[in-house]
This record gives structure tokens, C-alpha cells and sequence, in this order.
């Protein structure tokens, strides 16, 4: 089941940069929504928390690099997904943003 913020958040890959105020780990789902893993790549790994170790688990998940993506599901606490990207980015997103949509300042 979608969200109306998950909806607004992937209306928002058509724009040409990512909405302001998004967390470093929602920046980098934008990006990597867009087709641009390095700039996601490179928008997590600025961050030293456990969302932008999640999505840098995904993010490695998604280049076949599986063993680098192990270690990160270890630092952020999450088992590594067993269904599709697709879904996994889904899932991520919406977990992000329900967060954020509870406590605004919690991403920032």
C-alpha cells in the first residue's frame, strides 16, 4: 500500500533535483530513483547513520557487490532483503518517509 507522501516522493523523481529538505538517505533513494547511482552512492556515504547505511546496503545490493552490501545491513541492523529492487526501494522510501512525516525534524 502506498502513501500519499510515498506518491508525492516518486512524483518528484520527474523534477530535475530532488525536493528540498530531504534527509541524506531520502536524497540518495532520489537519485538512485533517477537512474544515478554514483550521486546516490555519494549522498549516503556523507552520512554516518543507520538510513544511510540501510540505503547503502540497497545501494551496493543493487551492483551485485553482495558482500559490501552484507557489511552495511550489519551497521544499520536490517537483514538483507530477499525480494526485488524494485521493492526493496519501496520499502525503504516508505519507511523513511513515514518517519519523517511523524517527526519532521527526525530526518534533517
Amino acid at each position: 500500500m502506498t502513501t500519499p507522501e510515498f506518491e508525492r516522493f516518486r512524483m518528484s523523481l520527474r523534477s530535475a533535483a530532488p525536493p528540498a529538505g530531504l534527509s541524506r538517505a531520502l536524497a540518495g533513494l532520489w537519485y538512485d530513483g533517477c537512474g544515478d547511482w554514483e550521486t546516490a552512492h555519494r549522498e549516503v556515504q556523507k552520512g554516518s547513520g543507520a538510513d544511510e547505511a540501510w540505503v547503502h546496503a540497497y545501494l551496493h545490493r543493487k551492483e551485485g557487490d553482495l558482500a559490501n552490501a552484507g557489511y552495511w545491513y550489519r551497521r544499520c541492523d536490517h537483514t538483507q532483503f530477499s525480494g526485488s529492487l524494485d521493492e526493496e526501494w519501496c520499502q525503504i522510501t516508505t519507511s523513511l518517509l513515514a518517519r519523517t512525516a511523524s517527526d519532521p525534524a527526525a530526518e534533517r
